[in-house]
């Protein structure tokens, strides 16, 4: 509607992410020094909720671009401040399946986003800015909800260590095993662009977008479903196996869609594509917890979505300017490429016993 091509699509998603992950690493260290999360948890998602459905009026990609960075400013102080809570709430022995079961509830919900939106615009072809206004309801609810938790009182004195007087609050030194972790992380994220350009090489093979939500509701189903056993095989084998084992599901569905011609063949890459996210997802975070001491946990989760949202600011950028420029299937051979050295690189990647 807005006249936007696959270079713009780049430039709005590589920004987006790039705006959540720098704050996120602002945000974790806040964490690691305040004694409650929950108040930064309620003010990322409110400033999501409300920044989301302004996309209705927006009258160029520009204008897409300023909003879906508030949008994700707001992911960006919540998101390691919640991880940390999550990861508080529980030991090394459960962690994955925790991070698995949050995953698996976020999916959910992008299940039910999706199908409503189609009936919607079954009902309404083309009302496309009718349907963004209508994001401030679940926006308004999931901050409603959140109105109501409460962070236990015996997390909230774990996470909140009492240094000595001459020390800052969160100051003590990062393991050096992380920063090795987070160095392949960054290399995988270099060829991780933003999911939307495989939503668009759907659209392009579907002739238009009305099922695509459609489609991304079911690739939801997939992720939803497996996320919390993803999790719970990173608990019961270790970390290292299961997550290789996803970035190499990822390399796959990227030289699928590189390799692919027929509309079947793409839809089904795209819903295989759910595996990597539910092997992934849940046990990465386990790891940056399982490596970090407690109280630097904010800080930790702050690194690893800045390492994540580093390379997918570049990645997004790139891959869409090899997407418009030199063909789709050279920018997905290059995200499988990416992805396959990360793979080959974590298993030499040290990782000492982890911190409980």
């Amino acid at each position: 509607m807005l006249g936007a091509g696959a270079a713009s699509l780049g430039v709005i998603e590589g920004v987006a992410e790039g705006v959540n992950s720098t704050l996120k690493v602002v945000s974790g260290r806040l964490a690691d020094r305040r004694s409650r999360r929950r108040a930064l948890v309620i003010g990322g998602y409110t400033l999501s909720s409300l920044a989301r459905p302004l996309v209705a009026v927006a009258g160029s990609w520009t204008h897409v671009l300023a909003i879906r960075a508030i949008d994700r400013t707001g992911k960006g102080i919540r998101g390691a401040p919640r991880d940390a809570m999550l990861a508080a709430m529980a030991g090394r022995q459960t962690r994955g399946r925790i991070f698995g079961f949050h995953r698996a509830m976020d999916h959910t919900g992008a299940i039910i986003g999706p199908v409503l939106a189609t009936l919607f615009l079954l009902a309404w072809p083309g009302q496309l800015r009718a349907l963004f206004a209508l994001t401030i309801v679940p926006g308004a609810l999931a901050v409603l909800v959140l109105l109501f938790a409460r962070e236990p009182d015996e997390l909230v004195s774990a996470s909140a260590p009492t240094p000595p007087p001459t020390a800052t609050p969160g100051a003590a030194p990062l393991p050096r095993r992380l920063w090795g972790l987070l160095a392949v992380i960054l290399i995988f994220s270099l060829g991780s662009s933003a999911d939307a350009f495989l939503l668009l090489r759907l659209t392009d093979a579907l002739g238009s977008a009305t099922f695509v939500p459609l489609l991304w509701s079911a690739h939801h189903v997939v992720k939803a479903s497996l996320a919390t056993w993803g999790g719970s095989l990173s608990d019961r084998f270790g970390r290292r196996p299961v997550i290789v084992a996803g970035w190499a599901v990822y390399a796959a569905v990227y030289l699928g869609f590189a390799l692919s011609t027929s509309t079947h063949a793409f839809i089904a890459w795209f819903l295989f594509y759910g595996l990597y996210f539910a092997l992934t997802e849940g046990a990465e975070k386990a790891l940056i917890a399982d490596l970090v001491p407690r109280e630097r946990h904010g800080t930790a989760f702050g690194l690893y979505n800045a390492a994540l949202g580093a390379g997918a600011l570049a990645a997004s950028i790139g891959f869409g300017l090899v997407y418009e420029r030199v063909g789709a299937a050279t920018a997905f051979t290059m995200g499988a490429a990416f992805a396959g050295l990360a793979s080959v690189l974590l298993l030499f990647v040290p990782l000492d016993r982890p911190t409980t």
